[in-house]
């Protein structure tokens, strides 16, 4: 398969998606008989979450504009799905639903060194990120942190 080929699947893809309310999070294809093509997606509005309904409509859609584009002349299967849960946790929702879960943070010090630490999620409150250290709490400036990321227990 071309790169050209995977670009202009990959725009017809970005292009429908936003056309109906959603970004494309990742696009994959599989040489295999049938030619498996698999899009994530979520929506513009990051509140919404993506329903099955969602990915139904959007595979219809996409399905009849690759058929009409005639960039493949073999079968192939698309699948369209949630982007899901990443390991970043960006949105006050996923503070709560991963509070107690093993987490490394990313942060700037006092000197704005880059730092980085581990531990389970407390909460983040308005101003502050709270981990648990063993036992002991450490509490790291919400504008001091720059991602926080989902790990392994064994980090």
């Amino acid at each position: 398969m071309s790169n050209q080929t995977i670009k202009d699947l990959r725009d017809i893809a970005s292009k429908s998606a936003f056309k109906n309310g959603f970004d494309v999070t990742a696009f994959k294809m599989l040489n295999s008989n049938p030619l498996l093509i698999q899009i994530n997606i979520r929506h513009k509005a990051h509140n919404k979450k993506v329903t099955i309904n969602d990915c139904t409509i959007l595979s219809n859609l996409l399905d009849e504009e690759i058929e009409n584009s005639s960039i493949l002349n073999r079968p192939f299967t698309l699948e369209i799905s949630s982007e899901g849960v990443g390991e970043i946790l960006t949105e006050n929702k996923d503070f709560e639903i991963f509070k107690g879960f093993p987490i490394k943070v990313t942060y700037q010090d006092l000197k704005k060194i880059e730092q980085q630490t581990v531990g389970l999620l407390l909460k983040r409150a308005d101003n502050e990120l709270q981990i648990n250290q063993k036992g002991k709490i450490q509490r790291i400036p919400v504008e001091d942190v720059i991602e926080v990321r989902l790990t392994t227990p064994s980090g």
